[in-house]
């Protein structure tokens, strides 16, 4: 009799820690198409976060992407950490859910375990983005300059809203420090 009780447990258990760990964007929330990687390579300077522990009081932040040879996307994070005096760096790895034009991957640093990392709002010239985790509670608007101009990052900001995102818990990120 607690074979199958236990059974039971076990499959609701699993089927949690897979919805928990989906790659997938958030429902109502599309990623880009026509997402091409090459321009999309290189470093992005982070705007504004909804701030989570892997990043909280890191300053300066930036992503850089670079294709590799079998597919998938090399990812470099870093920020400076004021608290403790330094740099603080990730590497990671990128493959594409599905389509690689469209601009929605999965990202780990932490070997097997995968996070949504979805583009949802792009500039034709590959100026800025806004990306999408694989729920609400992560959300990052990049640029590729340090500063994005009010106008641009004010439209941002109200289709985050309009995508339920809480715009009103976005970090705005300090971008004073050389990061080379």
């Amino acid at each position: 009799m607690r074979l199958p009780r236990l059974s039971h447990f076990v499959l609701i258990g699993c089927g949690v820690l897979l919805t928990a760990c989906s790659t997938l964007p958030p429902p109502g929330i599309t990623p880009v198409s026509g997402f091409e990687l090459q321009r999309y390579s290189g470093k992005w300077y982070e705007i504004a976060r909804l701030d989570h522990s892997f990043e909280r009081g890191l300053s300066d932040v930036s992503a850089s992407y670079a294709p590799k040879a079998d597919g998938s996307v090399s990812v470099i994070n870093r920020g400076f950490d004021s608290e403790a005096g330094r740099w603080k760096q990730a590497e990671g790895r990128a493959l594409f859910n599905g389509d690689p034009h469209s601009g929605s991957l999965k990202v780990s640093f932490f070997g097997p375990f995968y996070g949504g990392y979805h583009v949802v709002a792009l500039d034709p010239d590959y100026r800025w983005s806004m990306v999408a985790g694989n729920n609400r509670s992560y959300l990052w608007i990049l640029a590729r300059e340090k500063r994005l101009p009010d106008a641009v990052l004010a439209k941002l900001l109200a289709q985050a809203r309009q995508l339920g995102f809480d715009t009103d818990k976005l970090t705005q990120v300090s971008q004073t420090r050389s990061n080379d």
